[in-house]
């Protein structure tokens, strides 16, 4: 796509750097990249939250809840957006699964593109329906 390497190969690259990122729990990374529905998205890292994106390029999707470390241990899995709160696990196989129960509707692996080229290709798909997206 526009000469663009594919989804495949960039979310590769992603998930190689969110596992060797020492500010993310490697237990959290380890645990979804084990999860092959996560696997799949565009990972990305921030403040030790590990976040999931339908599209490989910025400004992502914020449709998928994310994880972060919680106050004493453990997981809060929050969102999608930032004032939403899934709730907390003790394991970072339980904040996995949290997230992937949470999945949207019909998502598969990560778009190659923006967010705004995602809504436009499933407005496409779906005769114009339009995609939600943040």
């Amino acid at each position: 796509m526009n000469g663009r390497p594919s989804a495949e190969v960039i979310v590769a690259a992603a998930w190689r750097d969110v596992r060797r990122d020492a500010w993310v729990d490697g237990r959290l990374s380890a645990a979804a990249y084990a999860e092959p529905r996560l696997r799949r998205l565009f990972p990305w890292t921030g403040m030790g939250e590990l976040h999931f994106s339908r599209c490989t390029e910025k400004r992502w999707t914020w449709d998928i809840p994310y994880v972060a470390p919680a106050m004493g241990g453990g997981y809060r899995v929050s969102g999608p957006s930032r004032t939403q709160e899934v709730g907390v696990a003790a394991t970072a196989e339980e904040a996995i699964a949290m997230v992937v129960e949470r999945l949207p509707d019909g998502c598969g692996g990560a778009f190659p593109g923006t967010p705004e080229e995602l809504a436009e290709y499933e407005r496409g798909r779906a005769g114009g329906s339009g995609a939600r997206f943040a």
